[in-house]
């Protein structure tokens, strides 16, 4: 298995992302890994770093791509990025997936000028993995890649999200959800109700509408909806989560009494953590590029890049989820 590795994307790189993706080579012993970005500065991270030498390759590529970056300019005039490098190695066949924790923009971007949209697919989708609250997981698609669907989008956003949470998360008859401000069958616009008519009708696993309220409950495996709803939902899990976290640390460290009461609740508190923290996943795909293609979160970590490589990249690449998407989407469903 190839994986081209990102060395110059997210707010810890190079150090961070050369260490997980060190880390994945060695736990991998089938793993080619390919370390992208420049060389001089790629050799210092691994001056002294122990790894199967045999199985990690520095790609050079001179150029960065930033966080400030415009997508579309940085993806035409820096050709030679890291970022840009990892995903053309995917469409020329030298790579069998690419991970970066870089520019979002930019990474979507780019996958679909270089390596194009997947056979059947009209528009890909930005993926995420959210923790529930039943220690389990939910898939929410599409998060950011396309502002407005049409119903046979959302229909291929469920189809691609079932696969994906059937073959990488190993969720057997994934349950699928569509996002709606309530349950019934006649809520919401005129592109929802389109959309329900479509999945009820020829997606086997689709339970309906479901409500935001219940999306980190577990109600699905997988939520699809357009992109703007789906984005201003996704920050408000994240503000969410960060602010109960900080009020935490606030409440607990406030005196003597509370900071008794923290140590005693440490475990369970660090369990918590632990179950809630998106390194768990490390990344999730852009379902729809022909290709397969990873993005981490951009404050990502050595943790955080081994197990988007681990659990994602490789898993998604050797079970050939794209492959099973293009053979289920044969007879897709036209709009009138």
């Amino acid at each position: 298995m190839r994986i081209a590795l990102d060395a110059m994307g997210g707010d810890h790189a190079p150090r961070e992302v050369v260490l997980g993706g060190l880390a994945a080579a060695t736990e991998l012993e089938d793993l080619q890994l390919y370390l992208v970005g420049p060389q001089e500065v790629i050799e210092k991270q691994l001056d002294g770093q122990t790894y199967p030498q045999s199985r990690v390759k520095i790609i050079h590529a001179p150029d960065v791509i930033t966080a400030d970056d415009s997508p579309v300019m940085a993806v035409r005039r820096k050709k030679d990025s890291s970022m840009m490098t990892a995903i053309r190695m995917v469409r020329d066949g030298e790579a069998d997936a690419a991970v970066s924790a870089g520019n979002t923009g930019a990474l979507m971007a780019g996958s679909l000028l270089v390596a194009g949209r997947l056979g059947g697919i009209d528009r890909p989708a930005l993926t995420i993995v959210a923790p529930t609250f039943n220690g389990d997981n939910v898939v929410i698609l599409d998060v950011g890649a396309n502002m407005d669907a049409k119903a046979e989008h959302l229909y291929q956003y469920a189809l691609m999200g079932k696969i994906y949470a059937r073959e990488v998360l190993h969720k057997p008859g994934p349950r699928v959800g569509l996002l709606n401000v309530g349950t019934e069958e006649n809520k919401g616009n005129d592109q929802v109700r389109k959309a329900y008519d479509l999945l009820e009708n020829h997606l086997e696993g689709f339970i309906g509408n479901v409500e935001a309220r219940d999306v980190l409950d577990g109600v699905a495996d997988v939520v699809i909806c357009d992109g703007f709803v789906g984005n201003i939902m996704l920050k408000t899990i994240e503000g969410l989560s960060a602010g109960i976290f900080a009020a935490l640390k606030d409440t607990f460290s406030a005196n003597l009494k509370s900071k008794m009461a923290a140590a005693m609740l440490m475990p369970e508190l660090r369990s918590l953590k632990k179950h809630l923290d998106y390194a768990e996943y490390g990344g999730a795909p852009l379902l729809g590029i022909d290709g397969v293609c990873i993005k981490s979160h951009g404050s990502s970590q050595a943790r955080a890049i081994r197990s988007a490589i681990v659990t994602q990249a490789y898993r998604y690449a050797s079970k050939d989820v794209n492959g099973q998407i293009i053979r289920e989407l044969t007879e897709l469903p036209l709009e009138e």
